[in-house]
């Protein structure tokens, strides 16, 4: 069977990376297309999948840029898969592919987590055959969507906990970032400025910022998503921010790490996933696995930099190993 995987941000590039692996192990075909957004070609190539970029870079913040480079990818990778003759497609929140594979007549299977990112799920349930969700989001909200129960296929819990499974951290990241390990070590991630469902300023995280940058005992390594985050992150220059200037090993870092401090969503649930105290700062709607996870008290909403905990504590990762064979399953019910 020829497979077609689309990757166009990031956290894909992790969901992705077992499947790929156990689709070749089952004799399939796999290509995998991307674009050049965040650091999601570093990661393609940190996790040694190959790919092809396709199509134009990210459209920016405005509904009008997007909109363009939506138009601009939706050709490419139409013309891409054209004379591929691939038997199925999947996606990871990267609604362009169902778009184009029911252009093509190739069955897909749409997969995410967030429900309120409408626009673009609302293109991509409704292109897609079949759509891949936790079993936390009610079906009310997903029928707004267009992705009506007969569609759906959900999973128990984090897809976090899928690709995590039987991971070890390598104690080498903290070599690389020459960290000192008596110091409180936190792990940040900015915000998602440049998305839709994130339109809302965050000054809490400018204050984030600037606590753990000045406190003598603490180091602070931000993972920034784009390279004009970045630039405004080091502009800061705050003695105990550390700042990579390519993408690491998020994974091991957020393992051995004492706490997180997240804006986003994944690498929150990598956090709870491994065991890690977690902070959120995110500015939007609040979506039904983070409600959940709220509730259990294994993610913390951040009201003032005063509520941080910077104490060392010990890492005990969480004992909840998830088959990633269950999520490729219910992907492939879409042939």
């Amino acid at each position: 069977m020829r497979v077609w995987i689309d990757v166009s941000n990031s956290p894909q590039v992790l969901f992705f990376r077992p499947l790929v692996a156990l689709l070749a192990q089952r004799g399939h075909t796999v290509e995998v297309t991307t674009r050049d957004y965040a650091q999601t070609l570093e990661l393609l190539e940190l996790h040694g999948i190959q790919h092809e970029v396709v199509g134009p870079r990210h459209g920016g913040a405005s509904a009008w840029g997007k909109g363009r480079a939506m138009a601009g990818r939706v050709r490419a990778l139409r013309s891409y898969a054209h004379a591929r003759n691939f038997d199925i497609a999947l996606a990871h929140a990267s609604h362009e592919l169902p778009l184009v594979a029911r252009w093509l007549g190739i069955p897909s299977a749409y997969a995410f987590d967030y429900e309120f990112a409408r626009v673009q799920h609302g293109l991509g349930c409704r292109a897609a055959r079949r759509v891949v969700v936790p079993d936390a989001i009610p079906q009310d909200r997903l029928d707004r969507l267009g992705a009506s129960p007969r569609k759906v296929r959900r999973f128990p819990g984090l897809k976090e906990e899928y690709y995590l499974s039987g991971f070890e951290p390598d104690g080498g990241v903290l070599d690389e970032l020459e960290l000192d390990a008596q110091k409180v070590l936190a792990v940040v991630r900015t915000p998602p400025d440049v998305s839709l469902y994130h339109r809302h300023g965050n000054l809490l995280f400018t204050e984030v910022l600037r606590r753990l940058g000045t406190d003598p005992g603490t180091q602070a390594v931000v993972l920034p998503r784009t390279a004009e985050q970045r630039e405004a992150v080091q502009a800061l220059a705050l003695p105990a921010l550390v700042v990579p200037g390519h993408a690491v090993d998020a994974q091991s870092l957020v393992a051995l790490s004492d706490l997180v401090v997240s804006a986003g969503g994944t690498m929150n649930r990598e956090a709870v996933a491994l065991g890690v105290p977690v902070y959120t700062t995110f500015a939007g709607r609040v979506g039904a696995l983070d409600e959940a996870l709220i509730a259990d008290g294994r993610l913390r909403p951040l009201v003032t930099v005063d509520d941080l905990e910077l104490v060392k504590k010990p890492v005990e990762r969480a004992a909840r190993p998830r088959d990633p064979a269950l999520l490729l399953d219910l992907l492939l019910t879409a042939l």
